[in-house]
Formats: structure tokens, C-alpha cells, sequence
């Protein structure tokens, strides 16, 4: 197959976006914003299907790229069961899982849905998704909270993550599964992992859970005060859920959830932007601290990706405190379209087995 023709699909909560690539060339990206208007008419995430759907293949049409040369199809992996990384065909049982919501709802179900049901329409044509935020690759050992009501669980960047450390690998000529890496993605959420020859045995869970506070999630926060304030009768449960995701981290401090605006203040001599920042920067320094302990000091590289990575302060800050672990490497925003069609094309390529949700 000399030209492998890719469409990938990536739904958010207000927008949808759609790439073709042939083989890891994009030739066609496109954003397609929904006005609230559009969506508040939708019960549940899975109601968008047809709407969302219509308008892709309509940009797709408007821009003359005919679905039917396609080879494979890819949409963003949604909340399915805990799964290894890697590529998975939709099959009936996910397809099932995603209209549910069985882990929840988000509008990254729609991707695997969507990519399914426009592979149907092309002969011999496979729908995919790769490396969901729900990857679970976790030692046994790195699950126990210390409490049997608790236990650890795997959600973080997968997809960015994984992308970022095989192309550190194919940079190096060596291949993935040889490497030990901390990879740590900064964006809204910050999550920190530990690979391990190709597995990503420790991260820290960046959805809800622990790990460094990031521009809009409290990270791991003081147990018993935690305990406390949920019992104040100050709060409700929402509330408090929303201090942790969402309203937390920066968000909490100065009512904005953009590192940028907080990078001007802090350049402009604001001491409260500054400490903020170098408290942010030092938490992930001391989470990657903790990632090497995890890989028994073997780490070929320390890397660091997401949109925070544009901030030079805080890869600085970050430098200093670990860069005796190992070389740190920089990759700066994060690109899921192309991460999900390298994916495809590693599956079609035969450089990667393609996994069977069960």
C-alpha cells in the first residue's frame, strides 16, 4: 500500500476536530466549533452521534476528499474499560460500552462510535481508536492507596504521552519497548509516568485524583483538611468536585486556567504569579523525582510535553531540580490528531499489534 489515505476524529466538548493524512502527511485539519445553542438541545453526549457525525462528512465533502479512498479509520479513544496501551478495532462489545458510558460520559465516546459507523459505509475499511485516557498498565504494587476502600486508578494523557516517547525512541534508533522514560504532560492536567520497556507502570491519576496541581486541577491536596472542609457543610458535593477539577490549581488561585496569562504576570514582577508558578513547576519536579525511584534510577530521558511546556520558566525550574536524574527533552504543545494517525499507520504498517477489546 504505497499511500495509506488516514481520517482521524477527535471529538471535545465544544468542538469537533477532523484530519486526512496520507501516510504521516496531514493534508486536511479542520476544527469545527458547535455553538452552545447547537448542543444544549442533546439529553446526553451520545445523542450528538447523528448531528456530529452530518458535519463531518459535510466538511469532509466541502473540501472534495472522498471517503471511500479511505483505508482506515480512527476517532479519539472514549471512557471503555481499562485497557493496555496500544490500537483496538471498535468491535460490538466497545461500540456497546461507548453508548452506555460505562466509565462516564465525555464526548471522546463519539469518536470511536463515529469512526465505526463511517468505516461501515467503506469496504474492508477498519475503525480504531488508540491509547484512551483509561490505559491501565499499572504494577500491582503502585494500586495500593493504603486503605482497602481505596485504590490507585490509571487515568492520564495516554495518547500524547505514548506518541511523545516513541518518537524520542525512533530519534534515538532504538524502539520503545527498550527504553525506561518519565514522560510528564503539562496541559489542563498534568500527569507524570513512569514507562517501563514499553509500559507505563506508575503515573499519578490527572483527571481527579493526585499528582501536581495544574491550571485547573487541585492535584493531591491535604487528607484531613480535605476531610474536613467536605464536612463543614460549607460545600456541596459538586462544589467540592469542581474545587478539585475544573476550579482548582491555578483556576483557584487567580481565576484564570492559563499558564500564559500567569507567565506575563509573574515576567511583570508579580510575586503572587511567580511563587504560584514556581510551585507548580516544583510539584512536577518532585513528581518526576518520584517516577525515577519507580524505574530504580534506569531512565534513558525525562520528557516533557503539553502546552505548559511553552513556558521556558518552568521547563527552566523543572531542568534544575531533576536533570541530574537524566537528560530532558522538550517537546512543547501536543498534537493528538497526529498522534492517532500514527497509530493507524503503525497498525497498518504491521509495527504494532492490533488488540480486541474485550
Amino acid at each position: 500500500m504505497d499511500k495509506i489515505k488516514i481520517l482521524a476524529i477527535n471529538p471535545g466538548s465544544t468542538s469537533t476536530k477532523i484530519a486526512v493524512y496520507h501516510n504521516d502527511k496531514s493534508v486536511f485539519l479542520k476544527t469545527i466549533r458547535h455553538a452552545t445553542e447547537e448542543l444544549e438541545g442533546f439529553k446526553k453526549i451520545t445523542d450528538q452521534f447523528e448531528f456530529r457525525k452530518e458535519v463531518i462528512l459535510k466538511e469532509l465533502a466541502h473540501a472534495d476528499i472522498d471517503v471511500s479512498q479511505i483505508n482506515v479509520v480512527i476517532g479519539r479513544g472514549g471512557l471503555i474499560k481499562p485497557v493496555q496501551g496500544g490500537a483496538y478495532q471498535v468491535n460490538k462489545r466497545m461500540k456497546e460500552d461507548l453508548e452506555k458510558g460505562i466509565m462516564g460520559e465525555h464526548a471522546s465516546n463519539l469518536g470511536g462510535l463515529i469512526a465505526f459507523n463511517i468505516a461501515q459505509s467503506i469496504p474492508d475499511v477498519k475503525a480504531l481508536i488508540a491509547n484512551p485516557v483509561v490505559v491501565d498498565e499499572l504494577q500491582d504494587v503502585a494500586r495500593i492507596s493504603g486503605h482497602p476502600e481505596f485504590e490507585r486508578v490509571s487515568i492520564f494523557h495516554a495518547l500524547n504521552q505514548k506518541a511523545i516517547a516513541r518518537q524520542f525512541a525512533k530519534s534515538r534508533d532504538t524502539k520503545y519497548e527498550e527504553l525506561n522514560l518519565i514522560v510528564a504532560h503539562l496541559g489542563g492536567g498534568i500527569s507524570v509516568g513512569a514507562h517501563y520497556r514499553g509500559k507505563v507502570i506508575d503515573v499519578n491519576n490527572a483527571l481527579d485524583g493526585d499528582g501536581p496541581f495544574s491550571p485547573e486541577r487541585a492535584g493531591s491536596l491535604p487528607a484531613g483538611q480535605l476531610v474536613r472542609l467536605c464536612y463543614s457543610g460549607k460545600y456541596s458535593y459538586d462544589e467540592v468536585k469542581k474545587m478539585l477539577t475544573g476550579k482548582g490549581g491555578l483556576m483557584a488561585y487567580f481565576g484564570t486556567n492559563s499558564s500564559y496569562e500567569i507567565e506575563v504576570k509573574a515576567k511583570n514582577g508579580d510575586e503572587k504569579a511567580k511563587l504560584l508558578q514556581d510551585a507548580m513547576a516544583y510539584q512536577i519536579g518532585k513528581a518526576i523525582g518520584e517516577m525515577a525511584t519507580v524505574l530504580y534510577g534506569e531512565v534513558h530521558g525525562i520528557l516533557i510535553t503539553g502546552g505548559v511546556a511553552n513556558n521556558k520558566e518552568i521547563i527552566s525550574y523543572i531542568r534544575n531540580m531533576v536533570g541530574f536524574i537524566a537528560p530532558v527533552f522538550v517537546y512543547p504543545g501536543e498534537d493528538e490528531m497526529s498522534s492517532l494517525a500514527m497509530n493507524a499507520l503503525l497498525v497498518l504498517r504491521g509495527e504494532v499489534e492490533l488488540r480486541e477489546y474485550t
